[in-house]
């Protein structure tokens, strides 16, 4: 079998603790395409083949059947016909693999699966453990290994210090340290790139992107876990907002204009959660210039945010005429996206009238705004996004004060909420300005990226 040295290093611990029926509990933190799958594949090739006369079941577990328990499976059946099992092997029940006498089970952590009644004989793998449920895993999974003290691995990145993974991790640190026997193994993204060119070039161009200090990031690559909750943005992130360019009241020839605009009303439901924000009675727009990167490298556009317009106590009724001669014959826009929860999604339909398909509505869901809360940063983090100077405005004052109010949430599903409380203000500029940067997203065609896989 053809690993990587620090596959091979977790693969020998693995293998040591189930033939001197140790039944170890390691960790194993594997920076994201770093070959955690393959890892995984490999182990369960090499002991089913172990195991095929003397027979016994490996269990694996994933947070979801689909797609990640059938991928496993998938990948599996590749491996073993890459090593002339085909025609060998045989499934059985749609989600176990059998050679001889051994199987290879597979089920889903999902906290709505029934899993209760298998038993691993052999080995006990939670994959991408930081998304499994503490106690799904307590009641129902880790029983599995007990009856014949089964091996059991924990495969994952970091997310925050709550996860399931995490709390493995603290605990065979701990036991490193009384008896010597290495639990954890963590591989970060500069330990995967000495072995293969391609994935270094990847995610040094997805530093650069993203930004150190991004969350996913730290926590996919360099495997650095989050601290809970806290600020949304630090200083040295809003300072680095801080641009030199003048705020402009109308638009320079030849620019690209962008728009996001975050509308007053009422408290938004985002699945199964509701923001609630008293008092929230500001329409903001905020108005960006996009200047696309013309070098060969074609790097994400810089962003520089020119003019705000905000209205409190308005109507929405009185605001639709100035608000589209603002869009279309002072700014321009090229794109204008608009938040279209709620109250919002009336009257994003109102303004595609006149300016058609420049208005892309924006719904506000735990994933999308999530994936604007990242996009937020990684604008920040890269430096492509910059405000105009301090022109002692109202405006200048309160976008400021709200980005040093934000506060953020990361969720055990790795997604991330960012707010101010209500209690401190508002954050309609916030959520303009986050608008504005899915805008200008959406202007300019990103570069296409290649996958990774391993």
């Amino acid at each position: 079998m053809r690993l990587r040295p620090y596959q091979a290093e977790v693969a020998k611990a693995v293998i040591e603790s189930i033939q001197r029926d140790l039944g170890l509990t390691f960790s194993v933190e594997i920076a994201r395409q770093g070959g955690k799958n393959e890892l995984s594949a490999h182990l369960e090739v090499l002991l089913l083949t172990m195991f095929m006369a003397a027979g016994g079941n490996a269990i694996k577990c994933s947070p979801t059947f689909k797609p990640q328990t059938i991928i496993s499976i998938s990948r599996l059946k590749e491996r073993l016909d890459d090593f002339g099992f085909g025609g060998i092997w045989l499934t059985e029940a749609g989600y176990m693999v059998r050679l001889g006498n051994a199987r290879q089970v597979f089920l889903s952590a999902d906290e709505s699966s029934s899993v209760v009644g298998h038993t691993a004989d052999i080995l006990l793998e939670i994959d991408e453990s930081q998304d499994v449920d503490k106690d799904k895993y307590t009641k129902e999974f880790r029983p599995m290994a007990s009856a014949s003290n089964a091996t059991t691995v924990h495969y994952g990145t970091t997310w925050d210090d709550t996860t399931l993974l995490e709390e493995v991790k603290q605990t065979n640190l701990e036991l490193e340290k009384k008896d010597g026997i290495k639990r954890h193994f963590r591989y970060d993204w500069q330990d995967v790139a000495r072995y293969n060119p391609a994935y270094k070039a990847f995610v040094e161009s997805e530093l650069e992107r993203l930004g150190e200090a991004h969350p996913l990031f730290r926590t996919q690559y360099a495997l650095l876990p989050l601290r809970g909750g806290g600020g949304f943005l630090t200083s040295q992130q809003i300072a680095q907002l801080r641009g030199d360019h003048s705020r402009f009241h109308q638009p320079q020839e030849h620019r690209i204009y962008v728009a996001g605009i975050d509308f007053a009303g009422e408290s938004e439901q985002l699945e199964d959660e509701v923001l609630t924000r008293p008092g929230r009675d500001a329409t903001v727009i905020t108005i960006a210039e996009v200047i696309p990167d013309t070098t060969e490298a074609a790097k994400e556009p810089l962003i520089r945010v020119v003019e705000q317009y905000a209205w409190v106590g308005k109507n929405h009724s009185e605001l639709y005429p100035q608000m589209v001669d603002i869009l279309k014959n002072v700014w321009h826009c090229s794109r204008i996206v608009t938040d279209a929860t709620g109250i919002g999604e009336p009257v994003t339909s109102f303004l595609r009238k006149p300016l058609g398909g420049k208005v892309v509505p924006f719904k506000f869901t735990q994933k999308t705004k999530s994936d604007a809360g990242f996009d937020l940063l990684a604008a920040i983090n890269s430096g492509r996004l910059k405000l105009y100077k301090h022109d002692g405005s109202t405006d200048y004052r309160e976008l400021i004060f709200e980005l040093e109010k934000a506060k953020s949430v990361y969720r055990p599903n790795q997604t991330l909420n960012f707010f101010v409380d209500p209690s401190d203000g508002h954050d309609d500029y916030l959520m303009s300005l986050a608008l504005v940067i899915q805008a200008a997203n959406k202007c300019v065609p990103r570069k296409a990226r290649g996958r990774l896989t391993g």
